[in-house]
């Protein structure tokens, strides 16, 4: 028979764990929506506008920003709407995860992103995995990525700290639509998108060789951002890492 300190503890961590089941649940299916929006949008830009690489990228853009507006909105008040691990990374460098809490986090990201462009492929009559033949790899194209994550969690943090929370999944979506069209990566800023992106041969994608340096020029823009916002913010609130969410001993 169990010792009533003993039976708290495992009531304690039943807790903890369907609390963290349920965090990484939304972090997955919000990032799958997410990548479907990126890559079902883009299928369907190509298709309406297929001589003219401007609207089709308009096109893409605004649907990506809307997506992700309302996605923050739907799934933020659980896991606080990561959807990226570099968001991830910074809410567990400012305290508001642990270790485990962000690998799990990332392991759901990855795993929904991908689930996401392979419905997304599947929607359009596409076969459901093939590989991207679209080279992203140049100087240019990586500095684009370090600027484009920065500017992301520069744009997060800023939010959080004046304490506007609200207006954070409006300053996001607005962020990455207009970061579509001043970056020279389009704005992948997403390591689980940029890995969920290669499974696509459509607009949207990325080969798979261009990947690595993509999510390492990420996490480079992601950890500057981190640094700066320690500077300038140096309140800020993990837990309202994107918006106010379940903390994690809930």
């Amino acid at each position: 028979m169990l010792r009533v300190g003993a039976r708290g503890r495992v009531a304690l961590l039943l807790r903890l764990d369907r609390g963290l089941a349920r965090r990484a649940t939304a972090e997955a299916v919000g990032t799958g929506l997410l990548v479907a929006v990126v890559v079902g949008s883009g299928i369907f830009a190509q298709r309406l506008s297929p001589h003219d690489a401007g609207l089709q990228l308009l096109e893409n853009s605004i649907a990506t920003g809307a997506g992700l507006i309302a996605l923050i909105l739907a799934f933020g008040p659980v896991s606080g709407a990561h959807f990226n691990p570099v968001v991830t990374l910074a809410d567990r460098l400012l305290g508001g995860l642990s270790t485990s809490d962000a690998l799990t986090y990332v392991g759901a990201q990855v795993t929904g992103g991908c689930a996401g462009c392979v419905v997304a492929n599947l929607m359009f009559d596409l076969s459901a995995v093939t590989l991207s033949t679209h080279t992203r790899s140049s100087g240019g194209l990586w500095l684009g990525e370090v600027v484009a994550t920065f500017g992301l969690l520069m744009v997060i943090l800023g939010v959080v700290r004046s304490g506007r929370a609200t207006a954070a999944p409006f300053a996001v979506g607005g962020y990455i639509a207009a970061a579509y069209w001043f970056t020279s990566s389009t704005s992948f800023a997403n390591p689980a998108v940029t890995v969920a992106r290669s499974l696509t041969n459509t607009f949207a994608g990325i080969r798979p060789s261009s990947v690595p340096l993509f999510v390492v020029f990420e996490v480079v823009g992601g950890v500057a951002a981190v640094v700066l916002a320690r500077f300038l913010y140096p309140t800020i609130r993990a837990e309202e890492i994107v918006v106010p969410h379940e903390a994690a001993h809930d």
